[in-house]
């Protein structure tokens, strides 16, 4: 049993960590006066000053770049999907997930009674709908967690089928934009590169010279130049080496971001690895497993847990690395925004638009770190 949690009220807290010597307390109220008059400052342009209008009449633009406005039911019904999905995963396993499944479900109903989501009303409300009577109709039907996972990685190719659609009554990559492509990038790194660096990693582990000798020349290679090198190859050299197949400029960029990312994930699982000791492998040999069932069963599931907090590192470095397809030409949720500055109806707005995208880019990023934390919680990472 786990001792008993010591809870602290917020009085007390800030008496033990703030004001509990007398230097800390000159520290202390040094700062909050310097967090006043920032945020002070910060607060009465966000207030009196900044022009938000912007946002709202370019809402669409940030969130699915020049995606035509007669085909945006297809983005709808990927969100319906994902709703789906969300919704039973948090009937059937609760926990994490159902704090995931409110949060998300509270962005469509917040959504739906802002200002700007008049027109769209209906759409939100659906959503919000979909959750709720999806996890009610998977709330405690353990005996589909097999088919969930699979639902779950069959997903990704159905979404992308509903957004590009068949010939010419489809969508092309090409007008993909916005917060889609944004995430559509990231969740593509982040899927593709765990796996493909787990298998790295454990390539550079192996006995066979030959194995590790070319996987440690492709990690330190692609680790030994930046990101934006590899982009502009992707871009410029596929075509070339390629010339018989067509692939277009997103998913050269999304094999580009997974074989970079790969190889920093290929180094955080191996540091994982390393740190298991030597007698794990003995133990399993002796109760006759093989090389397969103990990396599966007894080596990896311990190395991986050890290296939470690194790969979940990489995962949101993956998402912000993902701004950089802009220079590619990609018109991503930083492209729209470079795009909407450079409009001559929002000229000066730069502070508004960037502030916007960056709190976009935060709210991403702290939930995979909130995550993480929750995880690491509930798999005793860090405790004796």
């Amino acid at each position: 049993m786990k001792p008993p949690a010591h809870t602290k009220g917020p009085a007390r807290w800030m008496k033990d960590n703030l004001f509990n010597t007398w230097y800390n307390v000159l520290l202390s109220c040094l700062a909050f006066i310097c967090l006043f008059f920032i945020f002070k400052t910060l607060l009465t342009w966000a207030f009196t000053e900044a022009k938000w209008g912007v946002i709202p009449a370019n809402l669409q633009l940030f969130a699915v770049g020049t995606y035509p406005r007669e085909q945006i039911w297809r983005v709808w019904s990927v969100i319906y999907i994902l709703c789906v999905f969300v919704g039973l995963s948090a009937g059937i396993w609760g926990g994490l997930v159902l704090r995931f499944a409110v949060m998300f479900g509270g962005i469509w109903f917040i959504g739906a009674f802002l200002p700007f989501g008049f027109s769209t009303r209906g759409w939100f409300l659906g959503a919000v709908a979909i959750i709720a009577a999806s996890f009610f109709l998977g709330r405690g039907r353990t005996g589909l967690r097999p088919w969930i996972l699979g639902g779950w990685l069959l997903s990704f190719p159905l979404i992308m089928i509903v957004l590009r659609g068949f010939g010419e009554s489809g969508v092309h990559t090409s007008n993909w934009g916005g917060l889609l492509l944004t995430l559509i990038l990231a969740v593509v790194g982040i899927v593709v590169s765990f796996p493909l660096g787990v298998f790295l990693a454990l390539c550079r582990q192996s006995n066979l010279p030959a194995i590790r000798w070319v996987s440690t020349a492709y990690i330190e290679m692609v680790r030994g130049v930046p990101l934006i090198t590899i982009l502009f190859m992707g871009n410029i050299l596929i075509p070339i080496f390629m010339p018989g197949l067509d692939i277009n400029q997103v998913l050269r960029m999304e094999l580009a971001i997974t074989f970079f990312s790969a190889a920093y994930m290929a180094e955080n699982v191996r540091g994982g690895l390393q740190g298991i000791p030597r007698g794990q492998h003995e133990a399993a040999q002796a109760i006759g497993l093989n090389y397969v069932q103990t990396m599966l069963f007894i080596v990896l599931p311990q190395a991986l847990r050890s290296v939470i907090p690194a790969i979940v590192g990489q995962f949101i470095a993956l998402f912000k690395d993902t701004s950089l397809v802009a220079i590619i030409g990609l018109i991503d949720l930083l492209g729209v925004a470079r795009s909407v500055i450079a409009n001559r109806d929002w000229f000066g707005l730069q502070a508004e638009v960037y502030l916007f995208a960056a709190i976009i880019y935060f709210v991403f990023s702290y939930s995979m770190s909130y995550g993480s934390q929750e995880i690491e919680t509930a798999l005793g990472v860090g405790e004796h």
